[in-house]
């Protein structure tokens, strides 16, 4: 009864610490697919956030022309100017979220091939027309097909849902920017984003735009963005993770601790038997930490399945370093699983040391005379 409880206790907190590694994990991933390696996102030089950038259209038109920029069948470079921008729509259960507006144009959509339309049709260029992320579906019941948004001070209509493979863009809204920017008293886009050609071609795009001074720009990959927007919020979900693990494991130990004392003192009579046979201590201290092994293997393979059940949920979050909602699941890998097994394997032995050390130190005669008695 006492394995069972001890058992319990350490899968518990394998699940806590695997179930928080998840969920940072599943941030990570979410925010480092949204951007693509090979695109480059140019904001405003000293900010950190796209919301908060300003590129003006002559400046968008310069970066376009550079040789770097990749062009399409038609010679047309690929990239385009956006505008984002937050919007309030209410969730499921009335509460209120912030949702990332993005307003950019068909090339969008090129750039960013993981993005692919599942219902109804992209936006018309022009219009009022918007689609929406299948995050965004999920999680905020107005949103559908069909129906309208009020955004600033006009209806917008909802022609199409978009699933971006499990990345940011899924929390987002998509339109056009020039029906956008005036809605907002903008003239200006937050950010260019643009396919650079292979080789060396970023860096010197970056060279070059960054130390003009008559632009004022800094060039980062797309990925390099999304990772540093993941930094924080991930940071603090393992700092709170680790701490609840470390309360939690201290119980643990110490019940890994009584239960390998109660199995030195039900086998007092083994161990002198075993100690009369020729069996040294070295022997018995290793018995009873293999036994600890085993116990913390079984608990570290229980509280690891126990925690992937969880890769089927998705939660949605504020994220600190945009401001908007965004929905990511917990994701399990196998650095994470060996972490959890590792971490009970290493409880378990902590809790068994003390009963092994005392019960490799027993002497013969005094094992067998508890025995007689």
């Amino acid at each position: 009864m006492t394995s069972a409880l001890t058992l319990i206790g350490l899968s518990l907190v394998i699940f806590v610490l695997t179930a928080v590694l998840m969920l940072a994990h599943g941030l990570e991933r979410t925010l480092a697919s949204t951007g693509q390696a090979d695109n480059a996102l140019i904001l405003r030089k000293g900010t950190t956030l796209e919301i908060s950038s300003s590129v003006y259209r002559d400046q968008a038109r310069i970066i376009l022309t550079q040789p770097e920029i990749a062009v399409d069948a038609r010679g047309m470079p690929l990239g385009t100017g956006e505008f984002v921008v937050l919007i309030a729509m209410r969730k499921l259960g009335g509460s209120v979220g912030n949702v990332m507006l993005r307003g950019t144009s068909p090339e969008a959509i090129t750039l960013r091939p993981q993005v692919r339309l599942t219902q109804g049709r992209w936006w018309q260029p022009g219009t009022d027309e918007i689609v929406i992320g299948a995050q965004i579906a999920k999680e905020f019941p107005s949103a559908r097909i069909g129906t309208s948004q009020r955004i600033g001070k006009r209806d917008w209509r909802i022609v199409g849902i978009f699933d971006a493979g499990r990345s940011g863009f899924d929390s987002e809204v998509w339109g056009d920017a020039e029906q956008f920017l005036p809605l907002f008293g903008r003239t200006a886009f937050t950010s260019v984003i643009a396919k650079v050609r292979d080789g060396p071609a970023f860096e010197s795009l970056r060279q070059r735009l960054e130390t003009d001074r008559r632009l004022l720009l800094q060039v980062k990959r797309e990925r390099d963005y999304y990772n540093e927007k993941s930094a924080r919020l991930a940071a603090f979900i393992r700092s709170v993770g680790l701490a609840l693990t470390t309360i939690f494991s201290v119980g643990a130990i110490l019940g890994a601790t009584m239960t390998m004392s109660g199995a030195v003192a039900s086998r007092v009579g083994e161990i002198g038997t075993l100690r009369a046979l020729g069996f040294l201590r070295s022997h018995i201290l290793f018995a009873f930490l293999s036994e600890s092994v085993i116990l913390g293997c079984c608990a570290g393979v229980l509280g690891v399945l126990t925690a992937s059940l969880l890769q089927h949920i998705t939660i949605s979050v504020l994220n600190w370093s945009t401001f908007s909602e965004l929905a990511f699941e917990f994701r399990l890998s196998p650095a994470i699983a060996g972490s959890g097994f590792l971490f009970a394997i290493v409880m378990s032995v902590c809790g068994s040391v003390l009963p092994a050390v005392r019960a490799a130190r027993l002497g013969v005669i005094d094992a067998l005379g508890a025995r007689t008695l």
